[in-house]
């Protein structure tokens, strides 16, 4: 019974996902290499480094580009590192992109490119509002499931030769029927753990619930450490100071506070005398930390993240589970296997509905056989 109710739920459930697990998978595979098109695709993301130049402070950029686009607030700067263009954040339906050691703007690209297509598609199926992410969601919870209960089907019946050759190899030379089924049965199994790892990191940014329940599960029961708002103290102003405690506190971010991809930081221009100074640093391999800085003294703020070297098991997790979605935890060799685990992920309600459509009977035997029966 058990056997048989595990093999409804997944044919059912699968039926009922496949569309959405295919287009989730396939757009996962061209996010993987994201940042790698981008630079292949777009030119004016990089800038050529005459020699050993040091980077322009952010306020001597923001004065360049603030000339040029009059009007437009900038929030702050993105360095990405040395050979790399800067992005400016600003309030504007465009992404202006400048040389850091000249100030020169290199391109200017529109918000809606072709990766945020993609993104959009990934998280929410094209469809406005939370009712495509709600879906997607969703149908990542039933695919879940459906890792489970692939599991419980392809386990051998007997663990003989016969039996480990059926669950563990294709059969390529057999008829498609067999090889359909094996592209299933073997790569479903073969792509599990990471499967898993791409469903249970996707449902930790798709359900704050399930994002909660796995902190717990990992960190023993032990509540995570309760956001606190970072404030700059404002019985300590100094007038016309922020500026240059903004470049003071980019030095610092790129000398001092960072360890890991020291030249890529991210640094915010306060607009309050309350705001803290932004910073991200340790940009590396899909995770990055917060820094928040104190605008008049330059203190390290208590909002300001842990290391990731000093983090507890279950907030290693919360702070890489973006590296672990997208396959960057290890770079190259983890993103090129995510990228193959997320087209057989793809794949895998194809092949699976065209097991169900193969097991079905033929209509005209159907009909056949309702003809030939004898009236009572």
């Amino acid at each position: 019974m058990l056997k048989k109710i595990n093999a409804w739920l997944h044919l059912w459930l699968g039926l009922a996902s496949g569309i959405v697990v295919v287009i989730v998978a396939v757009t996962g595979c061209i996010l993987v290499f994201e940042q790698e098109l981008k630079s292949l695709t777009q030119p004016w993301t990089h800038a050529e480094r005459p020699g050993n130049a040091a980077y322009l402070p952010p306020s001597v950029i923001r004065e360049h580009v603030s000339r040029q686009f009059p009007g437009k607030e900038i929030d702050g700067i993105w360095y990405y590192g040395h050979g790399k263009a800067a992005k400016m954040s600003m309030h504007s339906d465009s992404v202006v992109f400048v040389n850091p050691y000249t100030a020169a703007v290199t391109g200017i690209a529109d918000q809606e490119d072709f990766f945020h297509f993609i993104l959009d598609g990934h998280v929410g199926l094209w469809i406005e509002g939370d009712v495509g992410h709600a879906i997607v969601s969703y149908a990542t919870l039933i695919f879940f499931v459906l890792l489970i209960t692939g599991m419980v089907l392809w386990w051998p019946k007997k663990w003989n030769k016969s039996g480990r050759n059926k669950s563990f190899r294709i059969k390529w030379k057999a008829k498609f029927k067999r090889v359909n089924y094996d592209l299933h049965n073997v790569l479903g199994f073969y792509s599990l753990i990471i499967a898993l790892i791409l469903t249970i990191t996707g449902l930790n940014m798709g359900f704050r619930w399930f994002n909660e329940g796995f902190y717990l599960l990992n960190s023993g029961g032990r509540e995570p450490a309760p956001f606190v708002r970072a404030f700059s103290d404002t019985t300590k102003i100094y007038p016309n100071t922020v500026l240059q405690n903004v470049d003071k506190a980019f030095w610092k971010g790129i000398t001092e506070i960072g360890t890991y991809n020291k030249d890529a930081i991210i640094i915010s221009f306060p607009e309050k005398a309350s705001d803290p100074i932004d910073l991200c640093v340790d940009m590396y391999n899909g995770s990055w930390r917060y820094v928040y800085l104190d605008q008049n003294t330059l203190a390290e703020l208590p909002s300001t993240q842990v290391h990731i070297d000093d983090l507890k098991w279950a907030d290693w997790l919360r702070r890489t589970n973006y590296a672990l979605h997208v396959g960057a935890i290890g770079d190259w060799p983890t993103k090129i296997i995510f990228f193959l685990v997320s087209l057989i992920c793809a794949s895998l309600p194809i092949t699976g509905f065209y097991i169900w459509w193969g097991k079905r009977k033929p209509v005209k035997t159907s009909i056949k056989r309702y003809a030939n029966l004898k009236p009572a």
